[in-house]
């Protein structure tokens, strides 16, 4: 009798660990399959990055206004956010206009007399920020006698409206 009791035990012990170790291959499948899922759909850093020191900025004449010199650092102004090293000689004006972007100015170097609509002037020096918003009139001049390095962002495409002169 007692023989048949312990082929009994045994038997709902293979069941018992045979249903424990199901679960247990299920739930370390379901594991894999939820991590592979969770990875696949993490946004993937296509962009590499980005290292330019100062002496290997090439800066060029852009067109407008003649006197600033331009070097794309980052993105594209085409298509969306972009960042430029500007540099302007003493005595450079980038006349009053606005952009779709949002633009923030960081100065580098120099004295940079800055403006925007609804704002007094201010002269930013090395360090000094501005954030121009969206469709905002805004306009800077090299006030220090060498010339002026600015780092700027647009956080989307980027465009120009000049200001139609004052008659």
């Amino acid at each position: 009798m007692k023989l048949v009791e312990t082929n009994k035990n045994r038997k709902q012990a293979t069941i018992s660990f045979g249903i424990g170790l199901k679960r247990i291959l299920c739930f370390t499948s379901l594991t894999i399959v939820l991590v592979a899922v969770a990875i696949s759909s993490a946004p993937q850093n296509t962009h590499s990055g980005v290292v330019t020191p100062l002496a290997s900025a090439k800066l060029v004449f852009d067109g407008e206004p003649e006197c600033l010199k331009v070097a794309r650092e980052n993105g594209d102004p085409d298509t969306g956010p972009s960042a430029f090293l500007l540099e302007a000689p003493s005595g450079c004006v980038v006349p009053a206009h606005s952009h779709t972007a949002e633009e923030q100015m960081m100065v580098v170097r120099g004295d940079v007399l800055t403006g925007m609509d609804g704002m007094p002037e201010t002269v930013l020096s090395a360090g000094g920020f501005a954030m121009m918003p969206s469709n905002v009139m805004h306009w800077f001049t090299c006030k220090s006698k060498s010339p002026c390095l600015m780092f700027v962002t647009f956080d989307r495409k980027y465009d120009i409206v000049w200001a139609k002169p004052k008659k």
